[in-house]
């Protein structure tokens, strides 16, 4: 399995191609190649910052030479007017990074900015806010890193990092007994030692993983708030506890006054508007 590191690099190699293909034209007709200049992260939009130290890695990918002075660090709260960094060098080198720069940090911003509101709202409790699999295909690892920088927390990286059993494994499975019986079996043929979540659909499910036990997480899907109340007290003490499912910004308080100990969010991930910003020359 590949490493952070190599998914980063093969991301950035990817992009790049992507965007300058044979060439950057435009840049090459018209800037000699040895004219150096700097240019500098403008913020335009209050958030939260995210991204400089895969900026960092985009500048160094493409040109080793380019200088990056940092003024504001990832998760630092930022507001228009704001100069988050000034890159130095080559200036072909600094067109033609500029593009994949804004396009990772303003995504990751975005969803940092985003998740840190939802962090606030549940201030007061001890409820942690989970990011899902619901990501940009190939960019999972950046926004993932970003909802850690807005102070929410990971749910699992992919499919291998932990098990779920949702709904539709449940049921292929012949039902709840089978699917965790036929999980741990799988665990210790594969000598693996991995987490173990289960999603329940109603209160006849809660009744059934707890007889049958060996789980470390109970998801309620898609229940009130006023059923998620009453769940958690026959829960309480005996399993994590996460509400999943059409919860939104204006309901994850009261999902979280509930008890539970995680609510995930796909919106941290799949909807988010970037941080508008730019990169000019100064």
């Amino acid at each position: 399995m590949l490493t952070v590191n190599e998914l980063e690099d093969r991301l950035i190699d990817l992009a790049f191609a992507e965007d300058i293909g044979d060439g950057d034209h435009t840049t090459l007709c018209c800037i000699p190649a040895d004219a150096m200049g700097r240019s500098r992260l403008l913020i335009k939009e209050e958030g939260v910052l995210a991204g400089i130290e895969m900026a960092k890695k985009v500048f160094s990918r493409f040109d080793p030479d380019l200088q990056v002075e940092v003024f504001i660090e990832d998760g630092t709260e930022v507001h228009p007017g704001d100069v988050a960094m000034i890159v130095s060098g080559r200036i072909q080198s600094l067109l033609q990074t500029e593009r994949l720069m804004l396009n990772i940090m303003q995504r990751m911003s975005g969803i940092a900015t985003q998740t840190r509101k939802y962090v606030k709202l549940l201030e007061g409790t001890h409820t942690r806010v989970l990011d899902t699999r619901k990501t940009t295909p190939g960019l999972r690892m950046l926004e993932k890193a970003a909802v850690k920088i807005g102070g929410g927390v990971n749910h699992r990286i992919g499919l291998f990092d932990m098990i779920l059993l949702k709904d539709n494994h449940v049921d292929f499975a012949g039902g709840i007994s089978n699917a965790i019986e036929r999980c741990h079996n799988y665990l210790e043929q594969n000598n693996m030692k991995l987490k173990i979540e289960i999603e329940v659909r109603n209160f006849d499910e809660i009744r059934q993983v707890m007889e049958k036990g060996g789980v470390d997480r109970i998801m309620l899907d898609n229940f009130s708030v006023e059923d998620t109340r009453k769940a958690v007290k026959m829960i309480a003490g005996k399993y994590e506890t996460e509400s999943s499912g059409g919860i939104t910004f204006d309901t994850i308080r009261s999902y979280a006054e509930c008890g539970v100990d995680y609510v995930s969010v796909g919106a941290l991930t799949h909807s988010v508007k970037g941080l508008d910003m730019s990169f000019k020359a100064c």
